[in-house]
């Protein structure tokens, strides 16, 4: 082999650790390297963007740059960005989409091979915190090493992308969209493609598209966990949910006070006619503690033990009181600076509760289809 073919080899393996930020698979399996070129120690790179003015450029950059510093041979490099081919970016498809040419995009969480579980966070009304729980919940398990998406299913009161400080609309590759990544985690919104604060006026069957969509179109990968942040009640979203996502696993949100509690639990009871499995019941802002270090209850308490004996007294089955979180400002800062309280400080009270009931959540499902289980007939 002579030197250069040498440098060439190693330039591959180097890239080959490279990961495409948005899709985060290795760039050289994704047919993103066009060209490798060494000449007198320069080498002239070539890398294909999945779309004019990627927004990810300057990341991928400097991945590629740190990959190949080092490489014994090179001491120069010449980096030149290209565009996928509309051939090239079908073929990219096909390859995300498990070789499923010419295939109507499915809902990857239903296949049999799934090992995502799902969570959708759901609330009798609003103003509990629901979603401050969908996105400290995720970052809590993004933490402990799982993958980790959320899908804000609110489309009327969409705030999970501030919440999350994601900014910009999504790159779209043919008709599948790559979900921003914020704090380790994959992100989508109908706030991501409406201008301004737009209101979104739309009706059943849009809303049930839209949901749609953000879970066969969007690409995932593969995913421990994906939380859906759901409007408050039991509309047409929650069918929608129950629909599309039938494994889905309800959490339910309620804040101590007991109208709030009785409309939990209705929330909650929507799986006696969709037949879905309930999580369990999260109490927030269950007290708030005083700088001498007691504690109040400025919305009294027992909300939450109310719900999960209700519910596990309607469904049949024991429903568990996951947590209670206490009241913190900092969590309400945190929603505003996109910035969950479970990463600015991990430490308080209410982001150690947080953890605790992430920990609950956090088994992975281990799929049986096509293993072979070490049974022989007798």
């Amino acid at each position: 082999m002579s030197d250069n073919a040498a440098v060439v080899e190693a330039v591959h393996e180097a890239l080959s650790h490279v990961n495409d930020p948005e899709i985060r698979r290795p760039i050289t399996e994704l047919g993103m390297v066009d060209t490798v070129e060494v000449d007198g120690g320069r080498l002239s790179l070539k890398i294909l963007l999945t779309v004019a003015g990627c927004p990810m450029r300057d990341t991928l950059q400097r991945d590629i740059a740190g990959a190949v510093d080092g490489i014994d041979g090179v001491s120069e490099l010449a980096l030149e960005f290209g565009v996928m081919s509309e051939q090239q970016r079908a073929d990219l498809q096909v390859k995300l989409r498990g070789g499923r040419a010419g295939a109507e995009p499915v809902i990857p969480f239903n296949l049999p091979e799934s090992r995502t579980r799902v969570f959708a966070i759901a609330s009798g009304k609003g103003g509990v915190g629901k979603s401050s729980m969908t996105v400290n919940l995720a970052a809590a398990l993004a933490q402990k090493g799982l993958s980790v998406g959320v899908a804000d299913a609110d489309i009327y009161g969409h705030s999970i992308p501030r919440m999350l400080g994601v900014e910009g609309a999504p790159t779209q590759v043919e008709d599948m969209i790559m979900p921003p990544q914020a704090h380790g985690m994959k992100v989508i919104s109908i706030g991501m493609f409406t201008p301004g604060n737009t209101a979104v006026v739309w009706r059943g069957p849009m809303l049930h598209r839209a949901l749609q969509q953000f879970l066969a179109d969007v690409y995932w990968g593969e995913l421990d966990v994906l939380l859906l942040d759901l409007p408050p009640g039991t509309g047409d979203i929650a069918i929608s949910v129950a629909q599309l996502l039938p494994t889905a696993e309800l959490v339910v949100v309620t804040t101590p006070q007991q109208a709030a509690a009785e409309v939990a639990e209705r929330a909650g009871a929507i799986v006696t006619q969709t037949h879905q499995k309930l999580a369990g019941v999260v109490e927030n802002m269950s007290w708030m503690a005083l700088p001498d270090g007691s504690h109040i209850e400025p919305f009294g308490s027992g909300g939450g033990k109310t719900v999960a004996a209700a519910l596990t007294r309607d469904i049949g089955t024991d429903v568990p009181l996951l947590g209670q979180i206490p009241l913190d400002p900092k969590l309400r800062e945190g929603g505003d600076a996109g910035l969950p309280l479970v990463i600015s400080d991990p430490d308080c009270e209410a982001s150690r509760a947080i953890r605790a009931i992430a920990d609950q959540l956090a088994v992975r499902k281990v799929s049986l289809a096509g293993k072979q289980l070490g049974l022989s007939p007798v």
